[in-house]
Parts: structure tokens; C-alpha cells; sequence
């Protein structure tokens, strides 16, 4: 894409950098830039559409990369390159395999001194480095690289090698937390130094152009945010500075509906538009001049445990993906494509589940309670190859991260690390916990709709008059259960605090489930047997 590709666009005197940006899709605290700043007279930021992130899933052949995600990486691109263009440069965007695309232009510019990018942990993105540093040896070009995508660095770890990693959460989060600090957030450049002249932008592809269709857009999302550095910060001013949200945040990240029950930070910090310790120095700066409490802290709590699963895969490696997991645990799979259907499609006839089964589905997006719930009915309930999950979540998901989805699904699956205790989660407690009232089902599972209270959450154990004045036909408008845990008989007759009252107003919305702040810690270190 050059407007001389024969000959070379600069002398071999002038020093040029290749950024090439992958899941650091921002200029701020981005070391990459920072360092390229210093070093060159002209930066190439590069950002490759990769062919193989649109090939099908490694076990299961699901889309690699589904419409969500897609959308926003491509709103993400496009802001990259309108921020660049104010700081006098340009984002130069790609269609191929990021070592290809490298190759052509170190040959084509001729003045390529290095080629930096922020190193990953994940074996097919660890082969494209591979692959990448082998182009450059052969081209005398230096690679420089850079470890930018956790709050801890790697090197600033208290364990004298990554393999002294805790196998347990919460002894590498008091390692870290009493024997390691937080880098200062690296400061971003007013002008980033000019592209080589002649050098085309490249278009930004479109859905048709990676052979993907476009989402349609739901209402009902409790994610209807754009991607984009820009997108990111404006999210974060307004859930700190603008709102306070964060100040209540333990007790209302176990929420179903809204936007503005958590963070929300995920899928911008999935592919890099924000940086781990921007949102670290903005807590702290929050809590100096705002308020310090246990939801400021759980902030820089979820950070951490998302720092944790990267190291675990740094780690482990391949492990992370093996059907035995990281103790290599035998357990007894099924992979019953019949019932894997009606867990994806929300047919299981368990109202929970299903109702967060569509959400993912029509909108890329899933609460943290509902992915918790909806893997463990997979792997305990249902027994199937938990993988079926991860690809699932991994084709789907807007925030999908490698190393968060599969460190979560092992953990379901009871196969990660730590795996002492079987945790199973009881849906109909759990859905009379955090959905008392039943709106977030009716919500998504319309066809129940007629069925008040938390009663919709067990409908097969209503009476056939019931049904019948709500408008439920079992299996043949809403399914019956696939299988009935027999833990569940301990909750169906219990009528939910949050129920309609007498007047028939709600006593409580269940997208603010402050009542059980205290069960906000996730299930991973929870003791209960009684989820």
C-alpha cells in the first residue's frame, strides 16, 4: 500500500520504527510509543487485521472472532487512528499476518531501525512474535519489546521466577500487594513523530470485507458502548468523577440490568484502550480527594485477579487449554452437541440460564453473576467439555481476553488452579438471590412474561391453571427443564423478599442487588457449598 513500492521511501540514514499494536490499542501509558518517541525521527504505527483471528475456534470450529467483538475492535481502530492524526500521524491499518505485513514494509521503506510491540503470553500470539522476530533477524532490524498489559509488571513480581507464581488467588494478591508497587503511568506525547511521506494509510476494513456480518443493534443491552481509547476514558470519567459509581461498586457489581451496575471496563481493557494502572492512579487520586472504601478497593481487586490469570498462563502455557487443566484432573466429559445446543440457543428450560444465554447472544455481553451461573450449570449440571464453553464465550463474548476466559472456565470446570473444593452453583437460589423480582428474565426470555414474581424463575413447578392464565405452554412455548439439580426443591417454594407485594409494586430492582453485597466476592475463593 505504498505509492512507490519499488523504491524506498526514505533514506537508509533516517531512523523509522514499526509499532506494531495488537491488544494496546491507546496512546496513553502505552511504553511501545514512549519508547519509539525517543528513538526515531519517523514512527509507523501499524495495526494488522490478522486472518487467522478470523478462522474458526481450535476444538469446536466456533467463529474466532464473533460481530461484537468485531464492531468494537473496529470502532477501537478508528479511534486510534482519528488520535493519532491530532498528534500529527496516522494509524496504518493492514489486512494480513502481522510478520508478512512487517516484511514488506522493512523492504519496501528501507530506513526500518526496529520493530516494537508488547509481548503476549498465549502460544498463537507468542508464534506471530516468533515469526515477527525471525523477519527482523533476517533484515538486520532490531526488535525491541515491552511487557505493558497488567497493573504488576512481570518484572516487578515478588517470586524469583514465574514459576514460584502462588497456584492460589489470594497469596499472590498479599505477595503483591505488601512486596511490590505499580509503575506510574507513563505520560503521552503531544506530537508523535511524523510517518515516512508516501506512506498510505490502508483502509479500515468492513464487516464484508472480513467476511462477517454486522450486529444489529438490542436495546436491552447492558453494554451499548463503543470501542476507542476515547470511549474508554470518557467511561471512566463518568463512572468515577461524573457519578460516584464507584464508590458503591461491591454492592451493586452483582447486577443483571443497566449499564451502570459495574465498571464495564472489560472489553476496552481486552484490547488495550485503557491501561491497567491509568485506572489504578485514578482510584487513588479518587479516593485522596473523594472517598476511600471496600468498592474503591474491589476495583484495583478485579484488576488483579485479571493480572492473575495472565501470569497463570505465562506459567502454565498450553495447559491452560487442555481438557485435565492445570493438575491434569481427570474428569468424566460429555460433549452432547444436543445439549451443548440448548445451553447456547437458551433452551435449557432453567430461566437463568437461558435468559443470560440470549443476552450473550444478542448482544455480546454477560454480568459476571450470569457467567459464573451459566459455566457452572455447563460443567456441573450438565457435565459437558467445559471447552465447549470457552469457545463458546470466546466466539461471542465483546470483552473476550485469552488468558481471563479460560483461567474462569477452568475454574468453573473445577480443573485451575486451586481446585480443592467442587463448587457447584444452586441456579434457582442464585436466580431468587440476584433476581428476586424475576425482571431480568422476563427481560430476556419474553415468552415468560406473563409469569409475576420470582416465580418465573421455576415455571415447571407451577400449577397447570398458572400457566395456563400466564400464557406458558410447557414444551411448546418455553421447554422443561434438560435436567433438574435435586438441590434446586430446597428454593422452588421460598417466596422471594424482592417479590411483587400485594399492591403489585416491586420491592427492590434486581439490577441493584445491595441486599447481598456481601456475597460479591466471587465464587472462586467462596467456602460455601451452598451457592
Amino acid at each position: 500500500m505504498l505509492s512507490t513500492p519499488t523504491s524506498p521511501l526514505k533514506m537508509a540514514t533516517s531512523r523509522t520504527i514499526v509499532c506494531l499494536l495488537r491488544n494496546d490499542l491507546r496512546l496513553h501509558d502505552n511504553e511501545v510509543f514512549h519508547w519509539a518517541q525517543r528513538n526515531a525521527d519517523h514512527i509507523v504505527p501499524l495495526y494488522c487485521f490478522d486472518p487467522r483471528h478470523y478462522l474458526g475456534t481450535h476444538h469446536f470450529n466456533f467463529p474466532k472472532t464473533g460481530p461484537f467483538r468485531l464492531r468494537f475492535l473496529l470502532d477501537s481502530v478508528k479511534d486510534l487512528r482519528t488520535t493519532l492524526k491530532k498528534k500529527g500521524s496516522s494509524l496504518i491499518v493492514r489486512q494480513g499476518k502481522p510478520e508478512e505485513v512487517v516484511s514488506d514494509l522493512i523492504k519496501q521503506l528501507g530506513s526500518v531501525s526496529a520493530v516494537a510491540f508488547h509481548e503476549e503470553v498465549t502460544s498463537e500470539e507468542k508464534q506471530v512474535e516468533k515469526k515477527l522476530k525471525d523477519v527482523c533477524f533476517k533484515n538486520k532490524v532490531k526488535v525491541q519489546t515491552f511487557w505493558g498489559s497488567t497493573l504488576y509488571h512481570r518484572d516487578d513480581l515478588p517470586f524469583s521466577h514465574i514459576g514460584g507464581l502462588p497456584d492460589v488467588y489470594t497469596a499472590f494478591r498479599k505477595a503483591v500487594e505488601a512486596q511490590s508497587r505499580v509503575r506510574p503511568v507513563l505520560p503521552s506525547a503531544e506530537h508523535i513523530r511524523p510517518l515516512p511521506s508516501g506512506l498510505e494509510e490502508g483502509p479500515i476494513p468492513t464487516f464484508e470485507d472480513l467476511e462477517q456480518t454486522e450486529p444489529l443493534e438490542d436495546p436491552r443491552s447492558a453494554f451499548p458502548c463503543q470501542g476507542g481509547e476515547s470511549e474508554a476514558l470518557a467511561r471512566l470519567k463518568h463512572y468515577f468523577w461524573d457519578t460516584n459509581a464507584v464508590a458503591t461498586y461491591k454492592e451493586t457489581r452483582n447486577g443483571l440490568i443497566g449499564v451502570e451496575y459495574s465498571t464495564k471496563f472489560a472489553p476496552w481493557l481486552a484490547v488495550g484502550c485503557i491501561s491497567p494502572r491509568y485506572i489504578y492512579e485514578q482510584i487513588k487520586k479518587y479516593e485522596a480527594e473523594r472517598t476511600a472504601n471496600q468498592s474503591t478497593y474491589w476495583v484495583i481487586f478485579e484488576l488483579l485477579w485479571r493480572d492473575y490469570f495472565r501470569f497463570v498462563a505465562l506459567k502454565y502455557g498450553n495447559r491452560i487449554f487442555y481438557l485435565n487443566g492445570l493438575q491434569d484432573k481427570h474428569v468424566p466429559w460429555k460433549t452432547d452437541m444436543k445439549l451443548f445446543d440448548a445451553w447456547k440457543e437458551g433452551r435449557t428450560g432453567v430461566p437463568f440460564v437461558d435468559a443470560n444465554m440470549r443476552e450473550l447472544f444478542l448482544t455480546g455481553f454477560m454480568s459476571n453473576r450470569g457467567r459464573q451461573n451459566v459455566a457452572s450449570f455447563l460443567t456441573k449440571d450438565l457435565g459437558l467439555d467445559w471447552r465447549l464453553g470457552a469457545e463458546w464465550f470466546e466466539y461471542l463474548l465483546v470483552d473476550y481476553d485469552v488468558c481471563s476466559n479460560y483461567g474462569n472456565w477452568l475454574y468453573s470446570a473445577g480443573v485451575g488452579n486451586d481446585p480443592r473444593e467442587n463448587r457447584k452453583f444452586n441456579m434457582i437460589k442464585q436466580a431468587l438471590d440476584y433476581d428476586s423480582n424475576g425482571d431480568y428474565v422476563r427481560q430476556w426470555v419474553p415468552e415468560l412474561k406473563g409469569i409475576t414474581g420470582g416465580d418465573v424463575h421455576t415455571p415447571w413447578t407451577l400449577s397447570s391453571a398458572s400457566l395456563s392464565h400466564a400464557g406458558v405452554a410447557l414444551d411448546k412455548t418455553y421447554p422443561s427443564p434438560v435436567v433438574k439439580a435435586p438441590e434446586w426443591s430446597r428454593h422452588v417454594n421460598q417466596k422471594p423478599s424482592g417479590a411483587v407485594s400485594s399492591r403489585g409494586k416491586k420491592r427492590g430492582p434486581s439490577h441493584t442487588p445491595r441486599q447481598h453485597g456481601d456475597r460479591g466476592i466471587d465464587f472462586y475463593f467462596s467456602k460455601s457449598k451452598n451457592l
